[in-house]
């Protein structure tokens, strides 16, 4: 049983959840690290779902441009890789578990799945809105940093953005017209 004093300023920081040896105590407010929590996995899921997407896409493009297409899939998907890896990290140093299962993600994601193999510039339509749901469901999470004064997750977020509108772009720019 505890029986130290109250202490508004930490006690509002603790963390309830018995999976932490100790409270996590970085200055942002219970409630504000679940609300960033819950938003982070989906930005983790649409990020998952998107790397398996432009993986599967990598392999199977075929076309005039298959090299080039080939290529830039692949500078893609292994920035994905990376970037998921962010992303469940800053999910777990705010204090909770992040989703880590294909059911948990397809429950999360807001990208279409696909379940066949489309042409070059189908891929590329797919990837542009894909990149576009991902950058929409960051800017979600932006909106919380500034109430949670989280400026390691707004930075997270901002170079995320940055990363998936680049990409929207320059997949925008390679279908033919």
């Amino acid at each position: 049983m505890d029986t130290r004093m109250p202490n508004p300023t930490t006690d509002t920081e603790r963390t309830p959840a018995s999976h932490e040896a100790l409270p996590v105590r970085t200055g942002i407010a219970d409630e504000h690290r679940q609300k960033l929590a819950e938003g982070l996995a989906v930005v983790l899921a649409n990020t998952y779902t998107l790397l398996g997407k432009t993986h599967g896409f990598h392999w199977n493009v075929t076309g005039a441009r298959f090299h080039s297409l080939h290529e830039m899939f692949q500078d893609q998907y292994e920035d994905l890789t990376e970037a998921v890896d962010e992303l469940a990290e800053r999910i777990r140093a705010l204090g909770h578990f992040a989703p880590g299962s294909l059911s948990q993600f397809l429950k999360l994601t807001e990208i279409e799945d696909e379940h066949g193999v489309p042409d070059e510039q189908e891929m590329l339509a797919q990837l542009v809105r894909d990149n576009e749901v991902v950058n929409r469901s960051c800017k979600r999470v932006v909106e919380i940093t500034g109430d949670a004064n989280d400026t390691v997750t707004e930075d997270l977020m901002n170079k995320r953005m940055g990363y998936h509108e680049k990409a929207a772009w320059m997949l925008r720019a390679s279908i033919a017209q």
